[in-house]
């Protein structure tokens, strides 16, 4: 058997546009963090500049050389695209820890119906208020509702635990209960996302096939938990060979395997990626490989995938200042007077209940999954995949500016609830 393969000129032109994206995307991540900001933010300003945005605008015979020169290389491109997400929803799995600290129990129930349900139900009114400029090619009003209202009320568990790690606040009980109400936010809202894709794709509710994969995907979860302590001994002495490469077929087998039974890749690798701490436990030679792991996704893989989002987004054309900001005012404001509103009788103090609510609004990498595989589904628009990226940068930007600026007035405003 031979395999078709580019040729040498096309190698070398796909080299070149993963090394320009991977330069730009460290380039200008690099530069955000020391001013504070996420590294994602910048990650994808990186790619916006190689983008529709810029260089595409300023230079178009050069960006065509480089990023279109031979009819395949999209598709090429893709490929690492749909590995920097795999990745980062692995990690993300592993990272999941789902406990809850009983002595802070209700908090962390005030805050995650708060900023879940409470901005998902507010932001109803406002479906068809954007629905001609937002819905995508598929016209799935369904579909493109669901994603509407995770849009408003996601949040981010990677980005927000960077801002607590840098700022030294990681394990208090204020970043424990945002992590917690985090972990629960995203479980669901990753199910009301798997669940858009299979419309999306049939078209029509099918209500007794949703109901099969809800139940599946949280039949998982719990599988995961029963069946993690009987094996964990049994692979306890693995070889790091053995570790990563048998991760790795279990990764992309287990992505193809319940994509045929209706989950789609990005909760697939997630789900994995649980899987493996569940089965490998948080031992320090676990924990050294998958963080060997993390070394090489976020320096390559992951980087790659922002930049290639943001050389996707244009701000120049299909895109309405007045609509975004009007879309980050909604979605801002739903998140923060819910989560605000279901505290008031909690007994915190006023400056705690201002902490909550803006940082729930953090959306960071989970936002930027969800508006590109919306996008990949045609169940958003081009002008909504970019709005909901800008409101992911900005919101997760205000975040922790606003916690770093707290932290100043009071060092100890985080350490008692």
């Amino acid at each position: 058997m031979k395999l078709a393969t580019l040729s040498e000129k096309e190698i070398i032109m796909t080299l070149i546009a993963i090394a320009l994206l991977l330069l730009f995307a460290f380039t200008f991540g690099t530069l955000l963090e020391k001013i504070k900001g996420p590294r994602v933010v910048g990650e994808i300003l990186g790619g916006m500049i190689l983008g529709g945005s810029c260089l595409f605008l300023l230079l178009p015979s050069l960006s065509q050389q480089i990023f279109f020169a031979y009819p395949e290389e999209g598709k090429v491109l893709n490929i690492f695209y749909q590995l920097g997400l795999i990745f980062l929803m692995f990690l993300s799995g592993y990272n999941t820890d789902i406990k809850v600290d009983k002595t802070n129990a209700k908090t962390i129930s005030l805050v995650f119906v708060g900023a879940t349900f409470l901005p998902m139900a507010g932001s109803i009114p406002f479906f068809g208020m954007f629905r001609e400029h937002f819905i995508g090619s598929i016209n799935n009003d369904t579909a493109y509702c669901l994603v509407f209202a995770i849009g408003v009320a996601i949040t981010s568990i990677p980005v927000i635990s960077k801002i607590f790690f840098d700022m030294g606040i990681m394990n208090t009980k204020f970043s424990n209960t945002v992590l917690t109400v985090s972990t629960f936010q995203d479980l669901c809202l990753w199910i009301l996302l798997n669940v858009a894709t299979k419309i999306a794709q049939s078209g029509e509710i099918k209500l007794i096939e949703m109901i099969v994969i809800v139940a599946v995907t949280i039949g998982i979860f719990v599988a995961i938990a029963l069946i993690s302590k009987h094996v964990r001994q049994l692979m306890s002495e693995w070889k790091p060979v053995t570790f990563y490469s048998l991760s790795f077929v279990l990764l992309l087998l287990t992505c193809g395997l319940l994509y045929m039974a209706g989950i789609n890749i990005m909760y697939s690798a997630f789900i994995v990626g649980y899987l493996i701490k569940a089965v490998f436990g948080t031992a320090e030679t676990t924990k050294e490989r998958m963080h060997s792991l993390e070394q090489i996704a976020f320096s390559f893989f992951i980087p790659v995938y922002f930049a290639l989002v943001g050389i996707q987004l244009n701000v120049i054309h299909d895109f309405s200042l007045a609509r975004f900001l009007l879309f980050f005012v909604i979605a801002f404001g739903l998140e923060f007077i819910g989560t605000w509103l279901l505290l008031l009788p909690s007994g915190l103090k006023m400056s705690t209940k201002m902490n909550f609510a803006i940082t729930m609004n953090a959306r960071g990498g989970p936002g930027i999954v969800l508006a590109t595989v919306a996008y990949s589904y045609n169940i958003i628009s081009l002008e909504f995949f970019t709005v909901l990226i800008l409101t992911t940068m900005l919101s997760s930007m205000i975040a922790g500016y606003y916690l770093r600026l707290q932290q100043k007035k009071d060092s100890n405003v985080f350490n008692e609830l």
